[in-house]
């Protein structure tokens, strides 16, 4: 990865965690990347944001022991960007595109519809991060490009299996939930099933492409 060691902030969460800012956000998957790679003594779990990771310590762990290894580990890494080029398959989520922006969105980047389905479904995403509600995973694609606003007035209520775009990511909802993400399709895919060994069908890390299945 390309991340500056001189450059990453780490700062005390609490008496058991570590927050690491890389100073370039375009490196924090290859920050997460290398940190799930590392054998780091006292580091136990992993939790990833839009700009920054948490690092949660082991009970009894020295937390400037930890900050020491990873400075080592990142001055040793190699200083190809990680996570820009992810291999390995991807999941893949059919889309009925007949979202109710679809048309506005296409009408705000000022291409049509048929080109907003073209790069949406002709691209890897990766989920960066899960936040607002327990399944629910914030996919981003290095040169995307097209970014969308939130709408000004959100719904009370986006029905689960909607996928929407919002401030350069794109997500499913996996519950009917409020919502300000601009709306563009829909999938029959469960992203949230308590009947499953794991709920969430995505974590952290997982690779995501999208197929039209009509509209």
């Amino acid at each position: 990865m390309s991340t500056d060691a001189s450059k990453l902030r780490i700062l005390p969460a609490g008496d058991r965690a570590l927050l690491l800012t890389p100073g370039d956000r375009e490196d924090l998957d290859g920050l997460v990347d290398l940190l799930r790679g590392a054998d780091l003594t006292g580091m136990q779990d992993l939790l990833p944001a839009a700009e920054t990771v948490l690092v949660t310590l082991a009970a009894g762990a020295d937390a400037e022991t930890v900050e020491r290894e990873l400075r080592q580990l990142l001055a040793t890494a190699p200083t190809t960007r990680s996570g820009s080029e992810d291999t390995g398959d991807p999941l893949i989520i059919p889309v009925r595109y007949d979202g109710a922006d679809l048309d506005d969105v296409a009408r705000l980047l000022d291409i049509s519809v048929e080109e907003l389905v073209a790069r949406h479904t002709g691209r890897i995403w990766r989920c960066r991060f899960i936040g607002f509600t327990a399944g629910f995973g914030y996919l981003a694609s290095p040169g995307w490009g097209l970014s969308v606003p939130r709408r000004q007035q959100s719904r009370t209520s986006v029905p689960p299996g909607s996928v929407g775009l919002a401030d350069g990511y794109s997500a499913v909802y996996p519950r009917r939930a409020p919502g300000g993400w601009q709306l563009i399709g829909s999938t029959d895919v469960p992203m949230w099933d308590l009947g499953r060994p794991r709920p969430a069908l995505l974590s952290p890390g997982t690779l995501v492409r999208f197929v039209a299945a009509g509209r």
